[in-house]
């Protein structure tokens, strides 16, 4: 089965696709409250407005996820081309919902960084909460897989240790098109980001060091994970920041990731509109 959230006139709504038809899951603001509340068996068949899937308002497949806990370092031959050591325990860092963009939306770049760089990523969304998964709980809560580009501020990621202030800016983080349940993801599925048509990234998800199952039984040892948290699981090699020279997006150019049985998210840099944004801040009106 494939999942989506559209947006529509009265607000965002899941939906389940059906070749190129979305049909609206009436009741379910998004594909996360359809895996709180409901079975997704129980939307198997069910009916509801048809919208013709390519020219649909796709939001970020979840709009309201928990936690989103992201991996860094876990294709080992991006790990190889920044000159690092295979881990023996995953890099997590986390983003917040507002980072989240849709499939199709554009990619902010703020004023404040240069060094804009593309990460295509294969995520993981939560189905059924667990809290220190074994092998066998840790699949079972998976709900499905869907496509992120961790887009990353490299020069703000490197002014400290910590790389969370690179990673969590906002409206920068495509999510979508779809949600696939695991059944539909081919194992050998290969990833593949492009940026405006270039190949920069190819690789298959199984290079991944620690996969998916691995992943929920990791994170759900530190804490519960829940329907509709996301896990994105790393980038693979070829991101413009280990090139040399290094190479960045820049307004105007569209960065695409596709994932075999997923499909793709494809997006244009704009100049983020600052002054735009200032005047709508709660802090500035009346002032």
């Amino acid at each position: 089965m494939k999942l989506t959230t559209l947006r529509t006139a009265s607000g965002t709504v899941a939906a389940r696709v059906d070749g190129v038809k979305a049909v609206e899951l009436t009741g379910f603001t998004d594909v996360a409250d359809l895996l709180r509340r409901g079975d997704l068996t129980a939307v198997a068949g069910a009916t509801g407005p048809e919208h013709d899937l390519a020219t649909a308002d796709l939001a970020p497949v979840v709009t309201t996820p928990g936690k989103i806990v992201c991996v860094g370092l876990n294709y080992r031959n991006h790990i190889l081309e920044m000159g690092r050591e295979l881990p023996e325990y995953p890099t997590l860092f986390t983003k917040f919902p507002e980072s989240l963009i849709g499939p199709r939306e554009p990619i902010q770049v703020p004023p404040e960084s240069d060094k804009i760089d593309w990460e295509g990523e294969l995520a993981v969304v939560v189905g059924k909460s667990v809290r220190r998964a074994d092998a066998a709980q840790a699949e079972a809560a998976i709900a499905g897989y869907t496509i992120m580009n961790d887009i990353t501020m490299r020069d703000y990621q490197y002014r400290s240790p910590q790389w969370f202030q690179g990673k969590a800016w906002e409206s920068s983080t495509p999510l979508g098109p779809v949600l696939v349940t695991p059944d539909e993801l081919p194992a050998d599925a290969e990833l593949v980001t492009r940026l405006d048509g270039e190949e920069m990234q190819r690789t298959r998800i199984d290079d991944l060091v620690f996969d998916a199952v691995a992943l929920v039984r990791y994170i759900s040892t530190i804490f519960t994970l829940n329907p509709g948290d996301v896990i994105a699981t790393g980038t693979p090699g070829g991101v413009g920041h280990a090139r040399k020279p290094g190479r960045y997006i820049s307004p105007g150019q569209t960065v695409s990731v596709s994932i075999d049985g997923i499909g793709e998210v494809v997006n244009v840099a704009v100049a983020e509109n600052v002054a735009g944004a200032a005047e709508k801040s709660p802090a500035t009106v009346g002032a």
